[in-house]
């Protein structure tokens, strides 16, 4: 026992400073440790790291500007040929949304932590565990594939200078405005698509109604595209014909594209989206300056709501509704009724005169005041 009592007294305080410092580095971290470790107590000689789950790291994006508009990637120093790279961090980040956002690079990136390439990987080559790539892989890993596609070579020399010729100083930004590299991409309003079927041979896709009103992330449809979409230097070969699946694959997560073809097939270009005339529903009275999801809380599900004013605001009576907001003051006699007295089945657009008066309609007939709303 007395052996035992030495033993705790010893680790103790060696236990509270390798937390200590466990807590400083992992201080933003809500993981547990097994997430990362394969031991119970990992330690620095020992961390029993496991391999890499790259699908299931925390990734979270951030905007373009709070990164660092350039990073001198040093830390292999393998060579005296060349100088250390100047990586334009702005500008790829910039452009990152149409590739997936910050985890197209930073693989393992939690809240209020950005983790670079080395702290994962090691700068040397000579490794234990070869499943995960060291420094210089993963650099040429992850580098290469949009450099190929781009200008269709991989020379060392697209990324790397002599020594003698290197310049590291900062890179100039474009638009002295907005601080941004890349010059500013205009997204159209309209693209009017010509297409081949019998269902109707236009397409008329609104562009900026399904990323102003609509809220899809320019991500949700234009993941995985690289600079090269624009910028590429090889001629491309003509595109083998889609199927029916690939064609609609970006519109089929919001739209019946199977059994509803009119929905955007038109032998006509079709007029911008009228919620009133699609769906039966006037915006313009009272609901025009909300946005999309106040009402369609499911993302990228806008059918189905039951049209009834009550779904969303409940049992309406004289005692808790403010009648005038609707632009009519009700007079005297009208002002005390229950509201189901003129909105039969809570029915409130058209209201109905005739249970109490044989000769009077409305709106001919108003039971109170408009006022200017």
């Amino acid at each position: 026992m007395k052996k035992i009592i030495i033993a705790l007294l010893v680790l103790t305080p060696i236990l509270i400073h390798s937390q200590s410092k466990l807590n400083s580095s992992h201080a933003n971290l809500n993981l547990s440790c097994s997430n990362c470790h394969s031991c119970n107590i990992p330690t620095k000689e020992n961390p029993c790291l496991k391999p890499c789950p790259r699908e299931n790291l925390i990734r979270i994006d951030q905007k373009p500007e709070e990164g660092p508009q350039i990073l001198v990637i040093d830390k292999l120093r393998d060579t005296d040929i060349y100088a250390p790279v100047k990586f334009s961090h702005l500008a790829h980040a910039e452009m990152s949304a149409m590739t997936g956002g910050c985890k197209t690079c930073h693989h393992y990136n939690p809240p209020g932590n950005v983790i670079g390439c080395s702290d994962c990987h090691e700068v040397s080559r000579k490794r234990n565990d070869i499943s995960k790539p060291d420094l210089k892989g993963a650099y040429h890993q992850q580098c290469i594939n949009c450099h190929r596609s781009w200008s269709g070579k991989t020379d060392c020399n697209d990324c790397h200078v002599l020594k003698e010729k290197a310049d590291l100083k900062p890179v100039k930004v474009k638009d002295e405005k907005t601080k941004k590299i890349h010059p500013e991409v205009k997204t159209p309003n309209k693209i009017l698509y010509n297409t081949k079927t019998d269902k109707g041979k236009f397409v008329t896709f609104y562009h900026n109604d399904h990323t102003d009103f609509f809220g899809i992330e320019c991500a949700q449809c234009h993941s995985n595209e690289s600079c090269a979409k624009c910028h590429s230097q090889i001629k491309k070969p003509a595109e083998p014909e889609r199927t029916f699946a690939e064609q609609h694959k970006r519109c089929s997560s919001c739209h019946d594209v199977k059994t509803n073809c009119s929905f955007c097939h038109s032998n006509r270009e079709a007029d911008r989206f009228n919620h009133k005339i699609s769906t039966g529903f006037d915006l313009s009275k009272f609901h025009s300056k909300l946005t999309c999801a106040r009402c369609h809380t499911t993302p990228a599900k806008f059918t189905g709501l039951n049209k009834d004013c009550v779904t969303c605001h409940g049992i309406w009576s004289w005692a808790n509704f403010d009648h005038k907001k609707t632009g009519l003051v009700l007079d005297e006699t009208h002002s005390e009724l229950d509201c189901e007295s003129c909105h039969k089945d809570k029915s409130y657009s058209n209201p109905v005169c005739s249970d109490c008066h044989d000769d009077l309609t409305y709106p001919k007939d108003l039971p109170g005041k408009l006022i200017k709303r």
